[in-house]
C-alpha cells in the first residue's frame, strides 16, 4: 500500500469518525436543550449535514474494505476466475455511476451556490459538494479494486470464505 493511499485512508477514516462524533455531540446538545429554558435551532440541521458527510467519507472506505452487503452465498458458488470477471464488471459499473455523480453533483453544487443554509452561516454548495467528494473517492477506490483484480491480487478465501471450484 502506498504512502498516498495510507494518507487518504487515514484522512477519510478520521473525517468519518469526526463527523459521527459531531452527530453524537450535537444530538446530545439537542436533547439537553429540551430541558433548558432555551433551545438551539441549528442542531437539527447541523446533525443532518454531519451525517451526510459521515456517509460521504465512510462509503468509499466501505467499498475498499468490502464492507458493503453482498450475497456471498452466490459468490461462494462461483469459480474464482468467473468471480474475478464479475467483480471487475461491478467495479466498472461503480466507476461509471460515480462519474455521473461527479458531473451531476457539480451541477447540484452550482445550484447551492445561490442558496444559504436556513440556520447555519454557509452556502448550501458546501453541503452539496459532499456528493462530488464521495463520488471522486468511490472512483479512486473502485479503480484500485479493478487493478487488484486484474493483477490477480484478490484473495477470495479471505473475503468470502470460499474455495476454488
Amino acid at each position: 500500500m502506498t504512502t498516498m493511499r495510507k494518507a487518504i485512508d487515514f484522512t477519510l477514516a478520521t473525517l468519518t469518525f469526526l463527523s459521527f462524533a459531531g452527530v453524537i455531540i450535537i444530538v446530545t446538545v439537542q436533547i439537553i436543550s429540551r430541558f433548558a429554558p432555551y433551545s438551539f435551532v441549528w442542531t437539527e440541521e447541523l446533525t443532518r449535514y454531519l451525517f451526510l458527510y459521515a456517509i460521504c467519507f465512510g462509503a468509499p472506505l466501505a467499498l475498499m474494505r468490502n464492507e458493503f452487503i453482498n450475497v456471498d452465498l452466490i459468490l461462494n458458488k462461483m469459480p474464482n476466475k468467473f468471480r474475478r470477471y464479475y467483480e471487475v464488471f461491478i467495479y466498472v459499473l461503480i466507476i461509471a455511476l460515480s462519474v455521473v455523480m461527479v458531473i451531476e453533483g457539480y451541477n447540484f453544487t452550482l445550484i447551492g451556490k445561490n442558496q444559504a443554509s436556513a440556520t447555519m452561516p454557509f452556502q448550501m454548495s458546501v453541503i452539496h459538494a459532499a456528493l462530488i467528494i464521495m463520488a471522486v473517492f468511490l472512483i479512486y477506490y473502485a479503480v484500485l479494486k479493478v487493478i487488484d483484480l486484474i493483477r490477480n491480487e484478490q484473495d477470495y478465501s479471505q473475503d468470502f470464505g470460499g474455495e476454488d471450484l
